[in-house]
């Protein structure tokens, strides 16, 4: 297979250099590519019973015409033919578009296929294929390609069927017999072969079982033995931190651990003192007490003498945990500084100094801490907080800042289980799955913009009691494309609403730093009771007063947007509120709005949102490291995916899979992608 297979299109007969450079572009270079370029969909063509067809179903009916075609022209160029057809008992009318040609091919009382959609409600057909004589039919069922530039559908099925006649004979099997048996698959030749040349439904979905779980076992296969080489050649750091010391700073923090905190905290101190290098995601929701977790870590690593670092993606943020960090560290000796790009002249060079003499414990910041200057004296802890927003060469910068730190990301956006699975494969994952006690569940409404009035009002009642608001919006100015509420017009309107009764802050992302500042303080403080700002307050901004947020044209945010917004309110003990104000046109906009108001689990959300936006969307980014398979797909298909990722996990431990017969394609890919070198898959 590895041999014959990779041999250009150019072997085959009937593609010369120019049909091989149309090829190209559809990235097809060799045989392989060619006979693993499946179809994207099919085309059923065979014949069905219109009692049983649904309105605006396609269908392919057989019949005999009843009346002469008649032809009409309408518009410029536009034309259409009619006739009646007898199908069964049925007496229809087939209507023709801008095919006036046909009327001279069809005869009265002669036998007809046509493909089209039915129209129940008008007995009719609209169709654009047509076959004369009975059994006109070549296939029931026929493949149709992506494809672009000069390459047709006829010319791809006929070079396929070409590869298959001069290489189908080389075809290997990659999957153990073990599975194949296990799990009933059709072997790779006859899965190929009806993938490209089926018979029926039921034959693809066979087919493409088969394939699905062949691609997830070769991706979980890269991922788990990725994950067995770097805990094998990247040694850890044992960590010997102070259990004594460690014990006195867990009792000393305000509220007692959950049990889910607990659990975290006792993986992560296992990782610190293990000679494997920790490579763990930690997934926690808005408010689930990730920090503490991150404290707790941080203080272990720096009784047993090393240096920690976190590393945020916003100043805001950053300033925020460096804060807490202090407030719960320093009254035990630790020695924590902020990093920024805010930070500059000769206090950037103390704290640069401090650093590479071992004089700074803790180092917090945004990507400022992976540039050149920073340098550590002993750094053995690394935290990236919500690290799906760095890429994957920005977390190894960090990582490289010393040798072989343990290394802890974490995210409070749910990754649902099959993306957490699939791109973070090659990690453990730690889940912090309980909220503190005390904390109540906040109480979401959607509302028609119709509706503001009413909502000010609600709002108004909120700050009487001595609370505070934000008003999200998506855009900071007016814009001639989308008809959104903006920042600065939100702003104006709430300024005059509330006039001489609370004050109105405006934060957005084209703000300087001090002003973001300034208007935080201002906020955290109470001298600004309602907040409009764009979505730079997702992450991390604490302000436990805060019992209410507006979020003006909802439907345009994902649902995992949704819920981290609307986790910035809900962080004190008085009841919280968020409202909706959307009125969404598509189904999926007003089925988001219906999951916020019926769900507060993130978990339960981000599995919504995938299946709503797709494993594509989910992060944003393509840095996100979301695999693109063939056939399967991560959503539709996750139990294949939990079945290969077992599978795989299975395989890489035990010892017959790197030497058995068995298993030699498997390995032989596994060679290929660069893993068992120690290549860093992105």
């Amino acid at each position: 297979m590895f041999d014959h297979l990779n041999h250009s299109v150019t072997a085959l007969k009937g593609i010369g250099e120019e049909t091989a450079e149309a090829l190209a572009e559809m990235k097809i270079f060799t045989v392989q590519d060619l006979l693993e370029y499946f179809p994207y969909r099919y085309e059923d063509y065979s014949l069905k019973d219109l009692t049983e067809v649904q309105h605006d179903e396609k269908v392919t009916v057989e019949g005999k015409v009843h009346s002469d075609p008649s032809l009409t022209y309408y518009g410029r160029k536009k034309s259409k033919l009619m006739l009646r057809l007898f199908v069964g008992s049925y007496l229809i009318k087939v209507v023709f578009f801008n095919q006036p040609y046909l009327k001279n091919k069809i005869n009265i009382n002669e036998t007809i296929t046509v493909t089209g959609k039915w129209d129940a409600h008008r007995q009719t057909i609209s169709a654009n294929e047509m076959q004369t004589g009975t059994n006109a039919k070549t296939k029931d069922f026929e493949p149709v390609y992506s494809l672009k530039g000069k390459i047709t559908t006829k010319g791809m099925r006929k070079f396929i069927h070409l590869a298959f006649q001069q290489y189908g004979q080389f075809i290997e099997e990659t999957l153990p017999v073990t599975f194949i048996q296990k799990y009933r698959l059709l072997n790779r030749y006859e899965a190929i072969k009806t993938m490209h040349f089926p018979i029926s439904p039921e034959e693809v979905k066979q087919a493409r079982r088969r394939f699905v779980y062949e691609e997830f076992l070769l991706f979980q296969l890269k991922m788990q033995a990725l994950r067995k080489f770097e805990r094998e050649h990247s040694p850890g750091i044992i960590q010997k931190y102070d259990l004594a010391n460690l014990k006195e700073f867990i009792d000393s923090l305000p509220f007692p651990l959950t049990n889910a905190q607990k659990r975290v905290v006792n993986e992560v101190l296992a990782e610190l003192k293990s000679p494997y290098r920790m490579n763990r995601l930690l997934q926690g929701d808005v408010g689930s007490g990730k920090t503490v977790v991150a404290a707790i870590g941080l203080y272990a690593s720096v009784t047993a003498g090393f240096q920690g670092a976190l590393m945020v993606p916003t100043e805001i943020l950053a300033e925020q945990h460096a804060e807490s960090l202090k407030g719960l560290l320093e009254p035990f000796n630790v020695k924590c500084e902020l990093l920024t790009s805010s930070i500059k002249g000769k206090r950037r060079r103390e704290i640069l100094q401090d650093l590479a003499d071992g004089m700074v414990d803790i180092l917090i910041g945004t990507h400022a801490l992976i540039q050149e200057e920073v340098m550590f004296k002993k750094l053995g802890f690394v935290i990236t907080d919500e690290q799906h927003r760095f890429g994957v060469e920005q977390r190894r910068v960090l990582r490289e800042k010393g040798e072989n730190p343990d290394v802890l990301f974490m995210t409070a956006t749910p990754i649902p289980r099959t993306l957490a699975i699939t791109v973070f494969g090659e990690m453990d994952v730690s889940i912090i799955d309980e909220m503190p006690a005390g904390r109540k569940s906040i109480e979401t409404y959607w509302a028609k913009p119709e509706m503001l009035e009413r909502v000010l009002a609600f709002v108004e009642k909120e700050l009487m009691k001595g609370h505070q608001a934000y008003v999200i919006c998506p855009l900071i100015e007016e814009s001639e494309k989308l008809d959104v509420q903006n920042a600065i017009d939100v702003h104006t309107t709430l300024s005059h609403y509330f006039q001489n009764r609370y004050q109105v802050g405006l934060m957005h992302g084209r703000l300087a730093s001090e002003e973001k500042d300034t208007v935080m303080k201002a906020f955290s403080t109470n001298e600004v009771q309602v907040l409009v700002s764009t979505t730079v307050v997702e992450v991390g901004v604490n302000v436990p007063n805060a019992t209410m947020m507006v979020i003006y044209d909802a439907e345009r945010f994902g649902l995992s947007q949704l819920h981290q917004l609307r986790g910035r309110v809900g962080r004190g003990s008085d009841q919280s509120y968020c409202i909706l104000l959307a009125s969404p046109k598509s189904e999926v906009g007003q089925e988001r709005m219906r999951i916020m108001t019926e769900t507060n689990d993130g978990f339960v959300l981000s599995e919504k949102d995938l299946e709503l936006r797709g494993p594509g969307d989910f992060f944003g980014k393509k840095q996100s490291g979301v695999p693109e398979f063939k056939v399967a797909d991560m959503v539709h298909d996750y139990r294949a995916l939990e079945t290969a990722r077992n599978d795989a996990a299975m395989l890489i431990q035990s010892e017959t899979f790197w030497t058995a017969p068995e298993y030699l394609n498997l390995r032989k890919t596994l060679e290929k992608s660069g893993v068992l070198e120690g290549e860093k898959l992105d």
